[in-house]
């Protein structure tokens, strides 16, 4: 028996269903919006009987991270949101992490609809009742972690709620693992190659655990950071993808050839980043998405995602939710050095050493020394059987080769990196102390 209700909104059962949905839901986000004084001359102008004709629904202008930059955080819950106080439910805090954060109201009902989101998630990957699923995504006003802890037990799960290191250290995570042996592991990728990189530091044998599946989000997820989760851990990563403005909207099924989107709880475009208009199935743009269902406090119309994508509109699984397409990541934008002269991208880099079996962790820190010139150091935990004036030249090399850039090489003892990321949620691999 579920701790709570059931779901408001069942898995469609075809496209045609979905396609209905959107139609009737489209109406009622525009309606919602109008409630808005931030939107209301905005859509003043919009036939709402004509949404399902392209260029009426283009009219509506996108809605962008600088837009809400732009609007201070009173502007915001009075002209932009649509509820009193009394009818909020939570608060989400938003996932920028360029300027002053805003803090999303939500209703009960947004909260039912939000549900279904992060449920289906765990079917999609194909994890089913009376698994444990240890949570090691932040809890409290990051929504992530909370409502995952809460979907694993709507569908019947044993659920930890362990939280990110800064919560629980990361040792007292490991001895929870081995003490209550959760079968599915959620957290940020760069935390679960943390974990592994401390377990193996104490001798803890991660892949000897019964933790079978691990469900990731909020970061990239190469083929590289990929391979080395799954090396480490002895399990198959799905990676999850939500954003704060809609919900959880979408889980790579079991060809994991990009995530299944959960089109009926949120309208999706993909549009050339200059013009505007769709791009060809297969060619990368950038995604825009009007949620459908949990719009009550806050009407995201039309939200400019900032993700670059390539849509299928069927993917390689064949599941129930093979009704919904898929869309995969063609890029994010990434963080990047430039180190006399030389643009360093950290993806890029992280996908170079981690590809790399010999090499355990690692770190960038960018200095700068006493003649003014800047240094490039790369610190680097090896396994206690490689040899370290080998492992150290070959990558010397490589570096040098492939990013144009000299490293000062630094080997750290067995678990130190672990050590220095043990109270972070997101690994600080890249630091730069220049002045």
């Amino acid at each position: 028996m579920s701790l709570f209700p059931e779901l408001p909104l069942a898995l469609p059962r075809s496209r045609s269903e979905i396609d209905q949905l959107q139609r009737e839901r489209k109406i009622i986000a525009v309606e919602r919006a109008r409630r808005s004084s931030y939107w209301r001359d905005k859509l003043a102008d919009i036939d709402i009987n004509k949404l399902d004709d392209p260029e009426e629904w283009r009219k509506i202008p996108m809605l962008s991270k600088d837009d809400l930059r732009n609007i201070s955080s009173e502007s915001f819950y009075r002209d932009f949101c649509t509820v009193i106080p009394e009818d909020i439910c939570e608060y989400w805090r938003s996932g920028g992490s360029t300027g002053r954060p805003l803090f999303y109201p939500k209703t009960a009902e947004d909260l039912a609809y939000n549900m279904v989101g992060f449920t289906r998630t765990f079917e999609c990957a194909g994890v089913a009742a009376g698994e444990r699923v240890h949570v090691s995504f932040p809890l409290g006003i990051h929504p992530a972690g909370h409502m995952w802890a809460r979907a694993a037990e709507i569908k019947n799960m044993g659920s930890i709620w362990a939280g990110a290191g800064t919560a629980l250290p990361s040792n007292v995570q490991l001895d929870l693992m081995q003490t209550l042996k959760p079968t599915v592991w959620m957290g940020m990728p760069s935390f679960g190659l943390h974990l592994a990189n401390l377990a193996q530091a104490e001798g803890i044998d991660l892949p000897a655990l019964p933790i079978h599946t691990i469900l990731t989000t909020a970061e990239a997820v190469s083929q590289a950071k990929r391979d080395k989760l799954e090396r480490d851990w002895g399990a198959a990563v799905y990676d999850c993808f939500g954003m704060t403005e809609v919900s959880m909207m979408g889980a790579e099924g079991p060809a994991r050839d990009g995530f299944h989107i959960w089109t009926d709880l949120a309208f999706i475009e993909v549009l050339d980043e200059t013009t505007g208009m769709p791009v060809p199935e297969g060619e990368p743009g950038r995604l825009v998405v009007t949620s459908l269902f949990s719009n009550n406090a806050a009407p995201f119309l039309r939200w400019d995602s900032g993700d670059i994508v390539i849509y299928k509109s069927e993917g390689d699984s064949d599941t129930p939710f093979s009704v919904f397409p898929v869309i995969r990541h063609a890029h994010r934008t990434a963080g990047f050095f430039k180190v006399r002269g030389v643009n360093i991208n950290h993806a890029e880099f992280e996908d170079f050493m981690f590809a790399d079996p010999r090499i355990n962790d690692f770190k960038v820190v960018v200095s700068t020394n006493d003649t003014g010139l800047d240094v490039f150091s790369l610190i680097v935990e090896l396994p206690p059987n490689q040899d370290r004036q080998v492992v150290i030249a070959d990558v010397a090399e490589k570096t040098k080769r492939i990013f144009e850039i000299t490293a000062d090489i630094q080997v750290m003892e067995t678990g130190g990196i672990a050590r220095e990321f043990a109270n972070s949620v997101k690994a600080p691999r890249f630091v730069d102390e220049r002045m």
